[in-house]
């Protein structure tokens, strides 16, 4: 047998053994959030765009909700905008919001679909606002004395109303979302894209919410990835503090979407070449899995 039949044969082996995962994932919905630190060089946002092509094209429902802190930060600098954090969320007050809402809803969100496009697939960008897909209210914080920390423009998701991703998700379409949401008044409010994304998981009853990130997932004491997780386990390693920092609201999001009807929610290291397919449609995943229990 000749060195290519070899490659073709061991190429047919692959698929062979993702088949059970792609029947297994058939027909139902996944949430891929996107995040801001997982956006590395062009090759990077490529492997992502060929991963969301493929559970299009194998019976999925992809729905892309993507973030953007590093580059709304870049941009806020260059404008001389000054930028704080309060409780790891961005203060956005209204010349904040202007530039919030141009660079997700606009560069990122367009970089995305043509990415996407670029490899075959055929999507299409949103944000929150579009059709009132997402409502969402002013954000209430407190610190550690009991007062009332003002973010300004900064929201959490109110209500989701699927009408508008039941009709893309039925077509070829892939929606891809921005994290920028509108308010009764008509306000625009900045979202955390870990929370939109677990809201839109939620209201979409999604099988599975990945978060894609800049780390591999959830670590033990001795720096070790946990594979697979429950809520109650999780819970316990932030009370013995081997859960801290960042990961926090994301583990957070985790519990949000799982009490919303979502089965399971993964975060992974999004600069993992294909990651998203890895997690999917082998048996060891990518990531950690956190589910009910």
């Amino acid at each position: 047998m000749n060195k290519q039949l070899i490659d073709y044969a061991a190429q047919a082996e692959i698929l062979i053994e993702a088949l059970p995962y792609m029947l297994k994932y058939d027909e139902t919905t996944v949430v891929v959030k996107y995040g801001g630190n997982a956006m590395g060089d062009i090759e990077a946002a490529i492997d992502f765009a060929q991963d969301v092509v493929m559970l299009k094209q194998s019976g999925l429902n992809p729905i892309v909700v993507h973030g953007g802190g590093p580059q709304i930060g870049k941009m806020l600098e260059r404008l001389n905008i000054k930028s704080e954090f309060k409780n790891g969320l961005r203060v956005t007050d209204e010349a904040t919001i202007e530039v919030v809402e141009m660079i997700l809803a606009g560069t990122i969100n367009k970089q995305i679909v043509s990415w996407i496009n670029h490899v075959g697939g055929k999507a299409v960008g949103l944000c929150g606002k579009d059709g009132n897909m997402v409502m969402a209210k002013k954000i209430e914080k407190y610190d550690d004395k009991g007062n009332l920390i003002d973010l300004g423009f900064v929201g959490d998701p109110e209500f989701v109303n699927r009408e508008v991703l039941d009709s893309i998700i039925k077509s070829d379409l892939i929606p891809v979302i921005a994290p920028v949401a509108t308010s009764k008044s008509g306000a625009s409010y900045n979202v955390n894209a870990d929370t939109f994304a677990g809201a839109i998981a939620g209201a979409m009853q999604a099988k599975r919410l990945l978060l894609l990130t800049d780390v591999v997932g959830v670590l033990d004491a001795n720096k070790q990835l946990l594979s697979d997780l429950t809520v109650s386990q999780t819970k316990l390693l932030m009370e013995q503090g081997v859960i801290t920092g960042g990961m926090i609201p994301k583990v957070e999001t985790c519990f949000y979407a799982l009490d919303k009807g979502v089965e399971g929610v993964v975060i992974l290291d999004g600069k993992v070449p294909h990651a998203v397919i890895i997690e999917l449609f082998t048996e060891h995943g990518a990531g950690t899995i956190i589910k009910k229990g």
